[in-house]
């Protein structure tokens, strides 16, 4: 298995980015002290979340102002055309700004930019324990980077590209072999191996890699077409699969007594979307983050839960933030009440322990005080 570092993301902030008019923030370096489900807290992190809100209150949103940070550090798969619109309509600002906060091994790097849209930076600094090393004003054309080995970048970094300096800092120095550096590169490939992906296949995904491999051909080129077999069984589908290739293509076919037939023509929405998280669970193990935009919306409850037990199981350190609708899961038996977060339409996002003066505990239904509206007057 592949061995993950302990780089977690700690804090996530924006402002003035597309619904967000004011300074929205994802805290999940700061969790309570419930002595329950404690295997989704690592490294003082969170590594499990979900989050819930009404209809057009911003997750999706929410999940793409966290991703923007590949659109210019990395090459990986953008979803760009999400990006219009970028600016708050409301705001007053001529640019959005978002902050991260890592924490890696003792050590914390704070990432902060400005954009003007998705392709121009206003402005970029990274700090490693609370020393800023790299920063940039892309209107004045002037910065400094401070990394030990990237000396000889400072004289040609005031040229007119408007490539992130982190990003061309990573790319063109040979940095020195010290804690910082190494601090430095950890957080480069942690952002490198981000993902976020939707519940259907047809709304794409963002960072983690490339390409348009369709769900099919990615479960038979990696050998796991019996697994994924034995994954719908355990979520009470079963199926005899087998791979095969059709009109050139790599394809996964069911086989019945009479007839066999391609498993995405006759599968369910549902076992459909089954299917894509499959897809991406056999990648996961090398993602550093996961942003899961309502994984749930085509499974039944039952399955919904399944689905979670399994993420819980399978990668504990792993850090996976979903959204959802479904309060089933908003439960004791599989989460806890500081890391299911409430995004109102305002724009607050609130653990659940931080939306009500009552002291949450174990034995409490938090479904039902959602859905009797205990949260909503702390919003």
């Amino acid at each position: 298995m592949y061995k993950r570092q302990i780089i977690m993301l700690k804090k996530f902030s924006v402002e003035n980015f597309k619904g967000f008019k004011d300074k929205i923030t994802l805290d999940i370096g700061t969790p309570s002290n419930y002595s329950f489900n404690s295997e989704i807290i690592e490294n003082g992190c969170i590594t499990k979340g979900i989050i819930y809100g009404i209809n057009s209150c911003g997750k999706s949103n929410l999940g793409l102002a966290i991703f923007d940070i590949i659109t210019h550090l990395t090459e990986k798969q953008k979803l760009l055309g999400s990006y219009d619109f970028y600016l708050n309509m409301s705001g007053r600002k001529s640019f959005a700004e978002f902050e991260y906060t890592f924490v890696f091994a003792g050590h914390e790097v704070v990432y902060k930019y400005s954009k003007m849209d998705v392709n121009s930076l206003k402005s970029e600094s990274l700090s490693i324990d609370g020393k800023e090393v790299i920063f940039f004003d892309f209107l004045t054309r002037d910065g400094f980077t401070l990394l030990e080995g990237s000396d000889t970048l400072n004289a040609s970094i005031r040229n007119e590209s408007p490539i992130s300096r982190v990003k061309y800092v990573n790319s063109n120095s040979i940095l020195s072999d010290n804690i910082q550096n190494q601090v430095f590169k950890k957080f480069i490939d942690f952002v490198e191996r981000m993902l976020l992906f939707y519940s259907l296949d047809s709304r794409g995904y963002e960072g983690f890699m490339n390409g348009s491999e369709s769900i099919a051909e990615g479960i038979v080129n990696s050998g796991k077409v019996k697994d994924f077999q034995e994954f719908l069984k355990e979520n009470n589908i079963d199926y005899e699969l087998y791979g095969c290739e059709v009109d050139g293509r790599k394809a996964i076919y069911c086989h019945f007594d009479n007839k066999d037939a391609d498993f995405f023509k006759i599968a369910s929405t549902g076992t459909r979307s089954l299917a894509l998280f499959y897809y991406w669970y056999i990648r996961m193990e090398k993602a550093s983050f996961v942003f899961i935009d309502e994984f749930d919306a085509f499974y039944h409850y039952e399955m919904a839960e399944n689905v979670m037990k399994f993420l819980k199981s399978r990668y504990p350190e792993s850090q996976i933030i979903m959204t959802s609708h479904n309060t089933n899961l908003m439960t004791n038996r599989l989460m806890r009440p500081d890391c299911l977060f409430i995004l109102s339409r305002s724009g607050s996002l609130t653990s659940l322990c931080n939306a009500t003066p009552r002291e949450l505990r174990e034995g409490h239904n938090l479904e039902k005080m959602y859905i009797s509206g205990e949260f909503e007057k702390y919003e």
